[in-house]
């Protein structure tokens, strides 16, 4: 299954799901000025320690495997506590497990994203994880306990806000909505 999805065409975005191949198109730009958003809010304080504690890698759209070539899952955002993941790896394959995943919903994805991802994401061991709707300007997060989600707030409007498990430093909703 894995030669398929590495024969993809360009434009392409593919995934291994429960064993399923599931492909979608790039980004739209609402969808992309999320996710560079986000990045760039984590980025200072908790990727280079500015503002903030610093300690994690910050990465847009890598490709987890967390089953080697059989379960390989592409989250909009992942990050990874530098203690559990010292360097980040020289190829494609991301086998540790990330401390953190954000989905960007559209309605495209919004359905694999919360009845196909978010279970698997579950059943792997990442503890925290975050959707983002830009469209209802919306982001829900749940935090993993005794193997299920446990929502831990929804964050809507334009303040900023401490979201664990960046709570250290708060995030710029306005910018995230392109406000």
């Amino acid at each position: 299954m894995y030669e398929q999805l590495e024969a993809l065409p360009a434009g392409l975005i593919g995934e291994i799901l429960d064993g399923q191949l599931h492909t979608q198109p790039r980004r739209t730009g609402i969808h992309a000025l999320a996710a560079a958003v986000v990045s760039g809010e984590l980025y200072g304080p908790f990727q280079r320690g500015r503002g903030g504690p610093g300690g994690w890698w910050i990465l847009p759209e890598p490709e987890l495997h967390f089953l080697r070539d059989m379960e390989v899952d592409v989250p909009d955002l992942a990050g990874w506590r530098r203690e559990r993941m010292p360097r980040v790896p020289a190829g494609h394959r991301f086998e540790i497990v990330p401390d953190w995943i954000c989905e960007i919903l559209s309605p495209s994805t919004q359905s694999k994203d919360r009845e196909i991802k978010l279970p698997i994401y579950a059943r792997f061991g990442v503890p925290y994880a975050w959707l983002i709707d830009p469209v209802a300007r919306r982001i829900e997060t749940c935090r993993l306990t005794n193997g299920a989600w446990q929502d831990t707030g929804t964050f809507t409007g334009v303040l900023h806000q401490r979201i664990p498990p960046f709570d250290a430093a708060a995030i710029d909703l306005a910018a995230l909505w392109g406000a």
